[in-house]
């Protein structure tokens, strides 16, 4: 079966049990008459988002019709959508989903703290959507530099000299990084706290200011990531970047000890500095 036919059938079979389990009081209609089945009818759905009642039925009938964003979040206000079905009745309908607009916030619950722990003697981090460093392990932070709060992974990346020091290994994944960065810029246009972070990083330099004017687009990849610690040297790690399912603006990072490389020994011999974790 053609993928668009399938994808208009579900969409039907999603619109009908949404429009199912909403009542005419939940929306501000009265519930006149006696009902052959529960739910809206079509045509009060059409009203209550202000849509022509042949459109939504059209809609609901898996047609083939062009759909625009604006009438997609009228027919979700009206049938009571929450942020996930609202996401699922775009792609159905054939669209982007829309920017989760609402930030999961700064609160850290006790799993991904245990998380983070468990994963050791290895670096872990955990980033908002701008790439802000919100939390990591004892680590990290030692591995890092991480001595306060404010941190972000891609300004880190051009701007930390610890990173720079093996040079090789970074201009050979600079390209990349960057071209991740936008791709999550993408996601969310108009969110202005991205322009704040590259504003920011262009100003402060010009190798990232040079790859972001290529517009190049990539996804976050396994890699290797090198950086020479004052301490101990050299260090390579393997990352691995998970985005967490429940919150979507949320990703961990992490760095394991890549296997051709003494890194685990490194880390073995590194002495804990003791810095103050990120707020």
């Amino acid at each position: 079966m053609d993928s668009g036919v399938r994808r208009r059938e579900l969409l039907r079979e999603f619109l009908r049990g949404r429009r199912a389990r909403v009542t005419p009081e939940q929306v501000g209609l009265p519930a006149a008459g006696r009902r052959r089945t529960p739910g809206l009818r079509r045509e009060e759905v059409a009203v209550v988002a202000g849509v022509g009642v042949s459109w939504y039925t059209w809609l609901e009938q898996g047609r083939d019709i062009t759909v625009s964003p604006e009438v997609l979040d009228a027919v979700a206000t009206a049938l009571l959508l929450d942020a996930t079905e609202r996401a699922h009745l775009y792609v159905l309908a054939g669209l982007n989903p829309p920017c989760r607009a609402v930030d999961s916030g700064p609160t850290l619950t006790p799993e991904l703290r245990n998380l983070l722990d468990a994963w050791g003697d290895r670096p872990a981090v955990l980033r908002d959507r701008y790439w802000n460093v919100l939390a990591c392990n004892d680590i990290a932070r030692t591995v890092f530099g991480y001595d306060g709060p404010g941190h972000n992974c891609l300004i880190t990346y051009f701007t930390n000299p610890r990173y720079l020091g093996m040079r090789e290994v970074w201009a050979a994944a600079a390209p990349a990084v960057v071209a991740a960065y936008r791709a999550d810029t993408a996601l969310c246009p108009d969110d202005p706290g991205f322009r704040t972070v590259t504003d920011e990083l262009a100003s402060r330099s010009p190798e990232f200011a040079a790859l972001w004017s290529r517009h190049d687009v990539g996804t976050a990849q396994q890699a290797l990531n090198a950086l020479q610690h004052p301490q101990v040297g050299p260090l390579y790690f393997d990352t691995t970047t998970l985005t967490l399912t429940d919150q979507p603006d949320r990703h961990i990072v992490l760095y394991n000890p890549n296997p051709a490389h003494d890194t685990a020994a490194r880390l073995a011999d590194m002495p804990r500095l003791r810095l103050a974790p990120p707020a």
